[in-house]
């Protein structure tokens, strides 16, 4: 799961000063090429990926990539209502909390943090429709509420306060359910759609189905899903291994 907690207008105005001196300052160049890697890496994993937006997030510009690398993006529509073991001792310093989850379009979403297939994120999530990527590109610099951002296709689901803990909950569950390893070639298949570049090839192709699914205990092992399929008997899986 990936989670972010802070103030928006923080994120983006720390975007600001990378993007002013960019190029002209050796460490801001050192950050930005380290965060582009670090995205990189995150797209790599043979890991699920799911992002939970909620009140007091801050996926605002250069982080809302961190939701977009994810495979599933939940976002929590209107405010979360207070209950009553928490409604006594509020702070003033939860605040932010009582606002509805919003994200921020920055101009670093379309192309600062390209994937190892060349494309942005949102390119890759739009890939062959330029009508539904020009739409979140217009929004730019704007705040989007949970409704809004499913509408412009920007996250996967948008889930009142009713549903949100026991959607997630059973999210998580049905995904733990499986093998550590069961959904990873699909996911890598469907983060790098498009062209293939030598880096994609590598890290996103031979990676994902030669080292994490055909070689792996949980698939061709002795009690792995490939030796006991077609026997009646359930497959061993190593949850350590991942």
């Amino acid at each position: 799961m990936i989670r972010t907690r802070g103030d928006v207008e923080d994120a983006l105005a720390f975007e600001r000063v990378i993007e002013q001196y960019s190029g002209a300052d050796w460490l801001v160049n050192e950050i930005r090429h380290y965060f582009k890697r670090t995205l990189k890496r995150l797209d790599v994993t043979s890991r699920s990926l799911i992002a939970l937006i909620e009140p007091g997030s801050c996926f605002a510009g250069a982080l809302l990539e961190l939701a977009l690398a994810c495979d599933r993006q939940y976002m929590l529509d209107g405010p979360r209502e207070s209950t009553s073991d928490n409604s006594d001792n509020s702070d003033s310093s939860d605040n932010e909390e009582d606002e509805p989850a919003q994200i921020v379009l920055s101009a670093s979403n379309f192309g600062t943090f390209p994937m190892a297939n060349g494309l942005s994120r949102l390119g890759s999530r739009f890939h062959g429709d330029d009508d539904s990527l020009a739409k979140p590109r217009s929004e730019i610099g704007r705040r989007i509420e949970a409704r809004e951002a499913l509408e412009l296709g920007l996250v996967t689901d948008a889930l009142d306060d009713i549903d949100w803990d026991d959607e997630t909950r059973i999210t998580l569950e049905e995904r733990a359910s499986l093998s550590p390893d069961a959904l990873t070639g699909m996911e890598a298949n469907l983060r790098f759609v498009g062209p293939e570049t030598m880096e994609s090839r590598i890290f996103a192709r031979l990676s994902a189905w030669q080292n994490w699914i055909f070689v792996r205990a949980n698939a061709s092992g002795p009690e792995g899903a490939l030796r006991r399929y077609g026997t009646g008997r359930r497959a061993d899986f190593d949850r350590d291994r991942v």
